[in-house]
């Protein structure tokens, strides 16, 4: 399961998040999504826990909190509707899957 994390200040940082998470769990991965034409955070990120339990509890715990001055939005990554649009230019798995839940 892929954890969704919105409304993320834009000051926050991959180090942030990972230490955010790991009060809950051993974090395997985090992807913060950013503008292709400016380089900027998109203000969301996604996270990856070692079990699904640690994940529900970062869910519970974290979705409202106030982190960095911004109320979070935290739930379970749903993949985007239509299939993840055109473009035929995927960079590795990792491309892949970051684009299937932006």
């Amino acid at each position: 399961m892929t954890i969704y994390v919105g409304n993320l200040s834009y000051r926050a940082t991959e180090a942030d998040l990972r230490a955010v998470f790991a009060d809950y769990g051993e974090v395997t991965r985090v992807v913060l999504p950013t503008d292709r034409e400016t380089g900027r955070m998109r203000g969301f990120a996604f996270v990856d826990m070692n079990e699904d339990a640690q994940e529900d509890t970062a869910i519970t715990e974290l979705d409202g909190a106030e982190w960095m001055g911004r109320q979070l939005r935290v739930n379970k990554a749903k993949p985007r509707e239509g299939g993840g649009g055109g473009g035929g230019n995927r960079r590795g798995d990792w491309a892949g899957k970051q684009e299937a839940y932006e």
